[in-house]
């Protein structure tokens, strides 16, 4: 295991301009040259914040191996027995590790003669027809000092179908486990909650309807799933000195890394050996470091790097190159450079929120944990005066594409907190599933059988209305507040129906398409819902993976005792 805190500080030149995050517009998928050729081992997002519904603990989740396709057999997407996958924490400022968790994951095989997952419907997680399974080891270390906190701890299988998986959510439920240490952990595929516009984003930073605040964007990463290590965690048990958190005590920088052993050899009968010291192959901390601030020819080294020489950058974010693209394309105005202001949002904290005393600079997500939850989280965190949100910490739904992308553009110097500069964003303002109001919170993935992403099949068309049969208005809702919502956000004749939805507090919410006749045809969404607002989409397709007939259809959100409904028309 790596350990670096003998590693000297350096000459105190890690000034307040090291490394500035917030040049990205989309989070870490396959962000590295290096780590493309290893997916499973590519950390993709990291996060924390106060447990909603738990507020004396903090969760901590980490993700890894991007867009996941659902239907991923015969070997469905599992994680690597060959890594070690770590979440570090700083909870004194000095940019070392002073918490680690490592997971390290083994894979058994029941029946090797078969070359199915499972052999029958999978109904608990010791069903013999669950043939490929994996389990994994908890490990705490304090200071470098190691203490198991729990072994042989199970990987729900993966969402394969109805008839796999019949009562998929029962069999993650059962793989939350507790601690030694009265920590819960669960890992094992969910829903990506990462949502932007990839496709515009890449294609030379292009908003689909400037300045992006007015919806139009289409989800990339919608219909993905990816490996999800989530622990919640007493705070007397992240803090420094083992007490509730309060005064110096109270943030911590977290980030995530992924280890493999230094040698890999191929042997002839096909199997694999490591052998040597863990070397680290990927890091994420804050969103969006390593895309578009670090140049290609350092992206793997950054990988590689460590949070105490990110001074090692400095030349490469002192001009970031997103905000000259936003000038060129857009002719947005952005402050003068060297960009000074981005440093205490994505490298030093925030002085009088989540700015550690005496901090070294460093790129760590932080968090400062006595700030309760927000009752109304809103998506854009801090810019909108919720203080819950990133960046200090990060919490699932928080937009942090918008976000950074009207950082990036000036809102924090005098003089650029105006139109366009922020009103920028993707054009995506929601996850396309609901995240779930109790732990591990990230929500349920994608199944293998029906899933959509963003595209409908091929002749199918969607057209929106309302009861009235009037086209319904493309907006948006940033928070969560009297009844449930539903609305048509981006709907064309080239895309599936993107149904927006708003939840105003937590509990069982339904999404069903319906034909005229009343019989559901999509069940969309059929699970418990954290407030707030997410978007789902339909492909034409009924529950059984066949194309509907064209026609009118309702969609009909049930969140409680509420219910809404809008008109589609499927051409």
């Amino acid at each position: 295991m790596k350990r670096y805190g003998e590693r000297l500080l350096g000459a105190a030149i890690l000034l307040a301009v090291t490394i500035v995050p917030s040049t990205l517009l989309a989070s870490s998928h396959r962000e590295a040259p290096a780590i493309t050729k290893d997916p499973g081992a590519d950390n993709t997002d990291t996060y924390a914040f106060v447990s909603p519904d738990a507020p004396s603990t903090v969760t901590l989740v980490a993700n890894w191996a991007p867009m996941l396709e659902p239907a991923g057999g015969p070997n469905f997407y599992q994680f690597d027995d060959d890594a070690f996958f770590y979440i570090k924490i700083d909870n004194v400022g000095d940019a070392q590790d002073h918490i680690e968790y490592q997971f390290d994951f083994t894979t058994t095989i029941a029946n090797g003669n078969t070359f199915l997952y499972n052999t029958g419907p999978i109904t608990s997680l010791d069903d013999p027809d669950f043939n490929v399974r994996q389990t994994y080891t908890v490990t705490r270390y304090d200071d470098g000092v190691p203490t198991v906190l729990g072994t042989g701890i199970p990987v729900p299988p993966a969402n394969i179908g109805p008839v796999s998986t019949p009562n998929y959510n029962a069999l993650a439920d059962a793989a939350v486990t507790t601690l030694s240490d009265g920590s819960k952990v669960f890992a094992g595929e969910r829903d990506d909650p990462f949502y932007v516009d990839l496709g515009g984003i890449f294609d030379l930073l292009t908003i689909r309807k400037v300045p992006g605040d007015k919806g139009k964007g289409v989800d990339g990463v919608g219909g993905f799933n990816t490996l999800t290590i989530a622990i919640q965690v007493p705070i007397d048990r992240l803090t420094k000195d083992g007490l509730a958190a309060g005064g110096d005590n109270a943030i911590i920088g977290v980030y995530s890394t992924t280890e493999r052993l230094a040698t890999t050899t191929l042997n002839g009968d096909g199997t694999v050996t490591t052998s040597g010291p863990e070397v680290q192959v990927s890091r994420l901390g804050a969103p969006l470091v390593n895309e578009l601030v670090i140049p290609l020819g350092q992206k793997d080294r950054f990988n590689s790097s460590y949070p105490i020489d990110d001074a090692q950058f400095l030349s490469f974010v002192t001009n970031p190159e997103p905000a000259v693209l936003l000038n060129l394309l857009y002719g947005i105005s952005v402050p003068p450079t060297p960009r000074n202001d981005l440093v205490a949002v994505f490298l030093t904290g925030v002085g009088g929120l989540n700015q550690p005393a005496g901090v070294v600079p460093a790129e760590l997500m932080r968090l400062n944990m006595s700030i309760p939850p927000t009752a109304t989280p809103n998506r854009l965190g801090v810019l909108a005066g919720d203080l819950a949100g990133f960046p200090n910490g990060r919490r699932l739904a928080d937009d942090v594409a918008d976000i950074e992308l009207r950082a990036v553009a000036g809102v924090l110097v005098a003089g650029f907190n105006i139109a366009p500069n922020n009103r920028l964003g993707d054009g995506i303002d929601a996850n396309d599933k609901p995240f779930l109001p109790t732990f591990p919170y990230v929500a349920p993935p994608q199944q293998g059988f029906t899933h959509s992403h963003h595209r409908v099949q091929q002749g199918a068309a969607a057209e929106s209305f309302n009861e009235e049969g009037e086209t319904v208005s493309r907006g948006k809702a940033d928070g969560a507040a009297g009844s449930p919502s539903l609305e048509f956000a981006g709907a064309n004749p080239a895309t599936a129906s993107r149904l927006q939805f708003t939840i105003p507090q937590a509990g069982h919410v339904t999404l069903t398409v319906y034909d005229v006749q009343g019989r559901a045809v999509r069940t969309l969404v059929d699970q418990p819902a954290a407030a707030g607002t997410f978007a789902a989409q339909w492909d034409g397709r009924d529950d059984s993976g066949a194309s509907a007939a064209a026609g009118v259809y309702f969609a009909r959100l049930s969140a409680g005792d509420q219910t809404t409904s809008k008109k589609i028309v499927l051409r």
